[in-house]
C-alpha cells in the first residue's frame, strides 16, 4: 500500500474561519447583520458550496449561482491563513512523502483553489495528484473525482487509501473500491471502523499498513 489521497476541507484544512469571514463581507456588502462564527459555517460544510451560501447567507443570498460565483472569487482573492492546517498534518504529510508514498487529494472544492490552498501552505510539491471539483465529472460522493486521482497516481484500488471526514467521503471510497481511513476531527465525522482522533494516527496506520516502520509524527 503506497498510495494515500485526501480529502481537503475537514481533513487536512480548516476552512471554516476563512468561509465565516467571507460570507460576512458578504452579508455586510448587502447591509445584513454580519455575525457568522465557524462554529456556525461547519454544520454546513459538507453539503456543497452552493447550499452553503445559500443556507448562511438566507433571504440575503439573492440568486445562487451569482452568491456562489462572489463567494469563490472572494475566497480566490483572499491570502490562505498558515494556522487552518490541522495539528500534525505538515510533518504527517512530509514524513508519509519520505517513506516513498504518492500522495493526492481529491476533493470537491473546485480546482482552482485547491491549487491555491496547497501553494500558499507550501505543500503543493508533496502531491502527485491535486484532483478538485471540475465540470466535467460528478462531486464526491461519485467515484469520478477519486478514480482521477488514482489514475495520476498509477495507484490501483488494493494499493491505495482515502482519507476524509465524512459520511460523503466514506460512500465516495466505497464506490471506488478502496479502503476508507476517517478522521473524527473534521466536519461530519464518519461511524466507520478504522477512523481517528489525530492526523498522527493516521499516518502511523497507513505506515504500518505498508509494513514500515512509524517513526511518529510530532505535533
Amino acid at each position: 500500500m503506497r498510495a494515500a489521497i485526501f480529502d481537503l476541507d475537514g481533513t487536512l484544512v480548516d476552512s471554516a474561519a476563512v468561509c465565516a469571514e467571507i460570507l460576512n463581507a458578504m452579508l455586510a456588502a448587502r447591509g445584513a447583520p454580519a455575525a457568522l462564527t465557524s462554529c456556525q459555517v461547519v454544520p454546513h460544510l459538507s453539503i456543497g458550496g452552493r447550499q452553503m451560501v445559500a443556507a448562511l447567507l438566507g433571504p440575503h443570498c439573492g440568486d445562487a449561482a451569482c452568491a456562489i460565483a462572489e463567494f469563490r472569487a472572494r475566497y480566490a482573492a483572499m491570502p490562505t491563513p498558515p494556522g487552518c492546517l490541522y495539528p500534525e498534518v505538515r510533518t504527517g504529510l512530509h514524513l508519509l512523502h519520505k517513506h516513498g508514498f504518492r500522495l493526492g487529494i481529491c476533493s470537491n472544492k473546485p480546482q482552482n483553489l485547491c491549487d491555491k490552498v496547497l501553494d500558499e501552505l507550501g505543500l503543493a510539491p508533496l502531491f502527485t495528484a491535486i484532483i478538485g471539483g471540475r465540470a466535467e465529472l460528478p462531486p464526491k460522493p461519485a467515484p469520478d473525482l477519486l478514480l482521477a486521482a488514482m489514475r495520476q497516481l498509477g495507484a490501483v484500488p488494493a494499493a491505495t487509501r482515502f482519507v476524509g471526514d465524512s459520511v460523503l467521503d466514506m460512500a465516495c471510497a466505497a464506490a471506488a473500491g478502496v479502503a476508507f481511513i476517517g478522521v473524527r476531527y473534521g466536519y461530519d465525522a464518519p461511524d466507520a471502523p478504522d477512523c481517528h482522533s489525530r492526523f498522527g494516527d493516521v499516518v502511523d496506520a497507513l505506515l504500518q499498513g505498508a509494513g514500515d516502520r512509524v517513526d511518529g509524527v510530532a505535533a
